[in-house]
């Protein structure tokens, strides 16, 4: 192995010895540890470092010597460039293991607390085309693959549709094919591209911030209810209706066709009025309530929040509620609820369910939700759950015996790990989407509660991504 020893080094010759955190793999240059993505433990490759610091380093590959046997051919023809999938180098086997590594190195390295055998990882039945929502980006600076410069091709037109290129803000890269949302996902993302193009409407320029098309979401469900977002930069309503009266002739099975004017510099369109061009405002999943033959129904806004692979869901919150044992004399919370997907779920088999979130939207899908299955032992709030989350909303819905918390990537709020503590609930059953900051919590909660089991859950295949469910009980 060489090495240039100019500030940032190039080392040749790298051997990958392992995978690490966040979908990378590492190797060990020097007595330190040397991070590199895209590659697969047994790559032997040439690295040049991009991030340099007293104990790792970061880097990306300028060369493969020998590919690892570990390798499969990935299957999209964005592979490498697109920022989903990043695992489709590795066999299906081989992603569960690394993230049933991942879920226990973050409670052993951070959480340092006593632990039993972890379950082994609950894989995904399906391993495309399992997501129900996807959001793509307009640009006018479509991101110009190797192949492509190569061609010698003059691209002057370079509109596109797509996912951003990871690392690029303003650069999207033009996708013909996803394997992530079933149909009519792609055809309707092509159908809208090829209107655009052939009626001159301006894709946006996310530098310059001018341009009329910015994103399109699509949210599909299991029952075949298709909900079409249009993200605009501005109003002009011919051109917009133009559009959608289209968009609505050539997809006349969409349930819902939205809207929203978007001015801000940023993409989010939570804090944004969502207009219903046609069809209904929301559309509707279904799921098999836990413990019972009914089908639940749950209202999905412009704005819900709901479990992006809707059958591992099933079988997600199926875990949760295995490991809560609600009993029927028994009070459930279930913190950042969303529309009540847990709550709902888990309310027959509980004396009352009370589900706090801070989207207002979602808290008022979650009462719909409740009302259309003829639940009547629920109760639902909005609100910053480090600030509803105290002692006047205890007194108000009684003392809980079971917990139930999802929270987001973040974890949770010091002042409700602080709650939490105070309460004693018998049980706390931890649902999350980043064990490190699960792991953080667990930690917190190690005063009072022991954890009594553990089971990663895959709900995002060819990904790095991994939901863990923890049970924790009062010591």
């Amino acid at each position: 192995m060489g090495r240039n020893r100019n500030r940032k080094p190039l080392f040749t010759e790298v051997e990958v010895l392992d995978t690490a955190a966040e979908g990378k793999s590492l190797a060990k240059v020097d007595d330190k540890i040397l991070f590199i993505p895209q590659t697969v433990p047994g790559d032997i490759v040439d690295v040049q470092v991009t991030k340099k610091r007293k104990s790792y380093m970061e880097g990306r590959v300028t060369k493969f010597h020998k590919y690892s046997e570990k390798r499969v051919e990935p299957f999209c023809d964005h592979f490498g460039v697109c920022g989903g999938c990043k695992w489709q180098f590795l066999s299906y086997e081989d992603q569960l293991a690394n993230k049933h590594r991942t879920v226990k190195d973050a409670l052993e390295r951070i959480a340092k607390v006593d632990l039993p055998e972890i379950t082994a990882i609950l894989p995904s039945a399906e391993t495309t085309f399992y997501r129900n929502k996807l959001e793509f980006t307009f640009s006018n600076k479509e991101w110009l693959t190797q192949e492509q410069i190569d061609s010698g091709e003059n691209f002057e037109n370079r509109n596109a549709l797509g996912f951003h290129v990871p690392g690029r803000f303003d650069k999207v890269l033009n996708v013909e094919k996803c394997w992530l949302q079933a149909d009519p996902s792609n055809a309707i993302r092509l159908w809208v591209k090829d209107y655009a193009l052939t009626n001159n409407i301006t894709f946006f320029d996310l530098r310059e911030q001018h341009g009329f098309l910015r994103n399109l979401t699509i949210r599909t469900t299991s029952t075949g209810e298709v909900m079409v977002i249009f993200s605009l930069h501005y109003e002009d309503q011919e051109l917009r209706e133009n559009l959608l009266n289209h968009f609505k002739k050539a997809f006349p099975e969409i349930t819902s066709i939205m809207h929203v004017i978007n001015e801000k510099r940023n993409d989010t369109i939570g804090d944004l009025e969502i207009q219903c061009f046609h069809g209904e405002d929301h559309i509707f999943e279904e799921m098999t309530a836990y413990g019972i033959e009914q089908k639940l129904k749950f209202k999905i806004g412009p704005k819900s929040f709901y479990q992006t692979n809707s059958a591992q869901a099933y079988e997600l919150y199926k875990v949760a509620a295995e490991y809560a044992n609600i009993q029927k004399e028994e009070v459930v919370y279930d913190l950042y609820t969303g529309t009540g997907t847990i709550a709902n779920f888990v309310a027959n088999q509980a004396k009352k369910v009370v589900g706090v979130e801070y989207v207002p939207e979602a808290i008022e899908d979650a009462k719909v939700n409740s009302s259309i299955n003829q639940i009547d032992n629920t109760a639902f709030y909005a609100g910053d759950m480090k600030d509803i989350f105290n002692e006047a909303f205890i007194n108000e819905n009684g003392q809980p015996d079971v917990i139930i918390t999802d929270p987001p990537r973040a974890g949770m709020h010091q002042d409700v790990i602080d709650q939490l503590l105070k309460l004693e609930a018998n049980r706390i059953v931890y649902v999350s989407c980043n064990p490190a900051t699960q792991a953080r919590d667990v930690q917190l909660l190690d005063e009072k509660y022991k954890v009594e089991k553990v089971q990663p859950v895959d709900m995002f295949p060819h990904t790095h991504h991994v939901e863990n469910v923890v049970l924790l009980k009062l010591k």
